[in-house]
């Protein structure tokens, strides 16, 4: 497949260095000549020097016989004009923009996006995809990771073990018959920086980040288990009214029940802008580094404060200096994955990467139509994969015993009609099955070869 990604930053390289390493036809285009360099050298990709929506740049990026574009510059206009002319000079079949600015995303405006209009076939939101994944770190406050599957009825769930958590030292085979009525199995452990998947023989040990999928009718008791227990959410403070931090804001308050929400702002006129579009938060107009607004904030007394600034820095040292206030738990948002390292010795309990979770949803809409969903784990170190199992897999018809998945693969549910059943090497695989895989990125060619599947449009 020849895919053009316009756009070589963070999320525009995470997205070509995926689908480079599948064998596609990758070409970046960036006006940053250094960036588009940097791509070169390091990926199997073509680059082109330009700006994305001009059309000769588009046609010495291949577009006239293109079969993707996906529009991921800084700039909302540079992505939706690119689109337009994709479509009206290049008829490149499937456009995918990235768009921040809200006054694009209202629902009310919706038809702007049909063909005969400003033809994009799927506009990605970060930011909300960011408030997406805030909320849902929120709803399970003790994990670092949490991501729902199987439309809503299978958890993923980051955990970082500690010194109390029951189930250290013990073979994860003997667990699973310690807790056999348990719809839970851990299917990857990071330890000392490397991510695996693990074999029933080995066991957990204090300070390992370990990926359990749940049946969400389980995720107390498996919160449980591993130390983990549930946790009140009533009192919330956000740093930040971003387009995150509002959008998180207007979401809590949407909620039933009694979360009271405080919002802080360092710029006045946004804070004023947050203020008037919410009914219910308080909105604190000051620096989120304060001591004393912190106070104001309520922050010593908080169940969960998220530093949603644009600086990560700012995220950080706000998230700490809420830790060290007494807040019960701090998310921050993180841009840069190289910061990601010192999440655990600042004692910030979970982070947010933007450009996962875009890149993220980017391959959901881009993989082939059997892939239901797609999630990517840390830095691009594994990936996630709802499929559905067509006839012609090398799965179909076979026990998960004699299915040679690679060594980094693991299946973590199936979906057999309306039944989710937590799998045992005795478990057949089916045509029409649903599986959830986690794999290892170098091993996600190799579970796409067993699922018969690839990029590709209908």
């Amino acid at each position: 497949m020849k895919i053009i990604i316009c756009g070589a930053g963070q999320v525009g390289w995470q997205i070509a260095r995926h689908l480079s390493g599948e064998r596609n036809d990758v070409t970046v285009i960036d006006n940053n000549g250094e960036l588009i360099r940097r791509a070169t050298d390091a990926l199997d990709v073509q680059g082109v020097t330009g700006f994305a929506s001009h059309p000769d740049v588009l046609d010495r990026a291949g577009a006239r016989d293109a079969d993707l574009i996906i529009a991921a510059t800084h700039s909302d206009e540079v992505n939706m004009v690119t689109c337009q002319v994709a479509h009206s000079v290049f008829q490149v079949p499937r456009k995918i923009a990235r768009l921040r600015s809200g006054a694009y995303l209202d629902a009310i405006y919706s038809d702007l996006y049909r063909t005969d209009h400003l033809p994009i076939d799927v506009v990605i939101s970060p930011e909300r995809e960011v408030a997406k994944a805030a909320l849902q770190r929120l709803s399970a406050p003790s994990t670092f990771d949490v991501e729902t599957f199987m439309s809503g009825k299978i958890q993923l769930l980051g955990i970082v073990l500690e010194e109390d958590c029951p189930a250290l030292n013990t073979p994860l085979r003997q667990l699973n018959e310690i807790f056999s009525s348990l719809r839970a199995i851990v299917t990857g452990v990071r330890r000392g920086g490397r991510l695996f998947t693990p074999d029933p023989g080995d066991q957990l040990f204090a300070g390992d980040q370990v990926y359990i999928f749940s049946h969400f009718e389980d995720v107390a008791r498996t919160l449980e288990i591993f130390g983990k227990p549930p946790q009140k959410q009533e009192r919330v403070a956000i740093i930040g009214a971003g387009n995150v931090g509002l959008a998180v804001a207007r979401t809590l308050e949407a909620r039933p029940g009694r979360i009271r929400a405080k919002l802080i702002e360092h710029d006045r006129a946004r804070a004023e802008y947050a203020a008037d579009r919410l009914e219910r938060t308080i909105v604190l107009n000051g620096d989120g580094l304060s001591a004393e607004l912190l106070e104001e904030a309520s922050v010593p007394v908080a169940d969960a404060v998220l530093a949603v600034t644009d600086d990560d820095k700012t995220n950080i040292l706000a998230a700490v200096r809420a830790k060290q206030a007494g807040a019960k738990m701090v998310i921050s948002l993180i841009n840069d994955p190289t910061l990601v390292s010192l999440m655990g010795a600042l004692d910030i309990d979970a982070y947010i990467n933007p450009r996962a979770t875009t890149v993220s949803t980017i391959l959901r809409h881009i993989r082939h139509g059997r892939v239901r969903d797609i999630y990517s784990i840390g830095d691009a170190e594994a990936e996630v994969m709802e499929a559905q199992v067509l006839s012609t897999s090398p799965m179909s018809g076979r026990a998960i015993r004699d299915i040679d998945f690679p060594e980094g693969a693991l299946i973590g549910a199936v979906q057999k009609g309306d039944r989710i059943l937590k799998p045992s090497p005795d478990t057949r695989i089916e045509e029409g099955d649903i599986v959830l895989i986690f794999a290892l990125t170098h091993d996600v060619p190799e579970v796409e070869r067993l699922l018969q599947v690839s990029i590709d449009f209908f």
